[in-house]
């Protein structure tokens, strides 16, 4: 993963990376899943969070400290913290919606497998990652180490059903992502 100064770099250019398509299309997906609440997992200042009404229950971590200020600020009526995807504090089954977004992309492969078994763990109902795409998870990127991932294959050894496995529309996710949406069984 890279360093931590990477991601305090990132979050301090939030608004540079805001993609209004995919903080509308994130609360419309939870909305017609019903889901209740809601965790990003790597929410920076929380740009994909941004359109949620106030009223939602809504959650997010990062393991930038800078980023999660920037997010407490940005959308207080929210509950932020600072935590690791390999050890989420939250309870087990807690979670109707989790989710990822490029973030999977910049684990270790011996993290994925912790990764993925905290996202599950979580998650009472659904799952989802939106991942730069590879079939064979080849590194994409020396700076910082990037991979793509095939997230659909990271799941098959859960008891989840598959409900969409397709490449985002790239109006709303212009890099080669893929969105991978599952239903925890």
């Amino acid at each position: 993963m890279p360093a931590l100064e990477y991601w305090d770099d990132y979050a301090k250019n939030h608004l540079g990376n805001f993609n209004y398509e995919m903080a509308k299309f994130i609360p419309d997906l939870a909305i017609s899943l019903r889901a209740q609440s809601i965790l990003e997992v790597g929410c920076s200042a929380g740009n994909d969070l941004k359109l949620f009404p106030d009223e939602s229950n809504v959650n997010g971590i990062d393991i930038s400290e800078l980023a999660i200020t920037q997010a407490n600020e940005n959308l207080p009526k929210f509950n932020f913290q600072t935590a690791n995807i390999c050890t989420i504090p939250f309870e087990d089954n807690s979670i109707d919606l989790v989710f990822t977004r490029n973030v999977m992309n910049y684990l270790d492969s011996q993290d994925i497998k912790k990764a993925v078994a905290e996202l599950f763990r979580v998650s009472k109902k659904y799952i989802f990652n939106i991942e730069l795409f590879s079939e064979n998870e080849e590194k994409i990127s020396d700076s910082p180490v990037t991979y793509g991932r095939n997230m659909k294959k990271h799941w098959m050894d859960y008891k989840v059903k598959v409900i969409s496995n397709v490449d985002m529309h790239e109006e709303i996710e212009p890099k080669k992502s893929r969105f991978t949406l599952l239903r925890k069984l």
